[in-house]
């Protein structure tokens, strides 16, 4: 039993790398998918917002289809859709074949992170520790091993259709490495679980402050390069440095969460890691320099690198509704706030400034480590 327990926790590691690394597959085709399609900046903009609605559109779907057949078939199907759009990324011809290979591509992405912290819900709340740090940790690092995968395979010459050959036969050989252990049901208990339930209470609570702190995520995103650009004298060519000690941060900071979460427990976690990423906003608004200001996106990473795990958590074990239909519920609330973030600190920052935009984030940051005591006692019905 404790020997099932292990490759179950081994698989699920597994479909988050899978995660990371489809999803990152496509920023380095991105240059490619411009230049071929001749495409402009407002028109490749349209294009990019497909990724995101095919996600909104499948993920709400998800809880039910995983109540229905189980965590496994979902997770595989929606696999085997990831690896059968991919060349469709780098072959599309025209710019609508483009921009319905990115509803697909979405959609399956979607369906499949929805699926992967479900499985990761029912992994942790049957092993009784504290996991779902690690399990989001393994997204981050097949983010940088798809990105980087697929830039060198572009680099040493291979076209962007080879190189999708290359990803799709990693991406099969680990979904068959993790599909044997994969969970058949999306349940650990054998009530039925409802096909739907609309949310509401704590799963709602808990989806916005999901939604705040993906907005934080994305805004350093898209907005961080530019920031350090324009406000702190950094070089175009140095500006994605923000973003990267973010990235790193908050991958260290996951990698050592459960630790944390099992030893302070999951309330201080969420109240300090708040108050740290909301202290990290402000340090890069007032910091006098830029290597401050990078200090600053540092402490944002390590801050925001736990409380969606936490949040995770949090949705597993309340009674509000079911789990299954809660993970998919308080994604698809937190996943608009990654697809709102640059057009929020957008319309800020265009009617005041980014030091302001990014200021109003500390702020809300504030308002989930407010919040630990309440999100830690939503676990009855509301």
């Amino acid at each position: 039993m404790q020997l099932t327990g292990l490759l179950q926790q081994r698989a699920t590691r597994l479909v988050f790398f899978v995660a990371g690394l489809a999803m990152a597959a496509w920023a380095p085709l991105v240059p490619y998918a411009k230049a071929r399609l001749q495409l402009d900046e407002a028109t490749l903009g349209v294009l990019l917002l497909c990724l995101g609605a095919g996600s909104l559109c499948a993920m709400p779907f998800t809880g039910m289809l995983a109540s229905r057949f189980g965590c496994r078939r979902v997770i595989l199907c929606a696999g085997a859709v990831l690896v059968a759009v991919l060349p469709g990324l780098a072959l599309s011809a025209t710019p609508l074949q483009l921009g319905l290979v990115l509803l697909m591509f979405g959609a399956a992405m979607g369906t499949f992170d929805v699926a992967i912290n479900i499985q990761a819900v029912i992994i942790e709340k049957a092993n009784g520790g504290a996991m779902m740090s690690g399990f989001h940790g393994m997204f981050s690092v097949g983010g940088f091993a798809g990105a980087a995968c697929m830039a060198l395979l572009l680099w040493l010459g291979l076209s962007p259709a080879w190189s999708c050959v290359v990803v799709i036969v990693l991406l099969a050989l680990l979904l068959a490495a993790a599909q044997a252990h994969l969970l058949p049901t999306a349940s650990d208990s054998q009530e039925k679980t409802p096909l739907f339930v609309m949310p509401h209470g704590a799963v709602i609570f808990i989806g916005l402050l999901c939604f705040i702190t993906f907005l934080a995520e994305g805004a350093i995103l898209d907005w961080s390069a530019l920031f350090l650009t324009t406000t702190r004298g950094v070089d175009p060519a140095q500006g994605g440095l923000g973003y990267a000690a973010f990235a790193i941060a908050m991958t260290i900071g996951r990698f050592t969460g459960d630790k944390v979460v099992a030893r302070f427990g999951g309330r201080r976690v969420l109240a300090l890691g708040g108050l740290c990423a909301a202290a990290g906003f402000f340090l890069t608004v007032v910091a006098p320099n830029a290597g401050v200001a990078l200090a600053g996106f540092v402490l944002v990473g390590l801050g925001a690198a736990n409380i969606v795990p936490v949040l995770f958590t949090a949705a597993g074990k309340q009674t509000a509704m079911p789990a299954s239909l809660a993970i998919a519920a308080i994604t698809t609330i937190g996943y608009a706030g990654i697809l709102a973030g640059p057009a929020v600190i957008g319309f800020v920052a265009h009617g005041t400034s980014l030091n302001l935009a990014f200021g109003m984030l500390g702020a809300s940051l504030l308002l989930v480590a407010a919040s630990a005591r309440l999100v830690t006692a939503s676990r009855h019905p509301s």
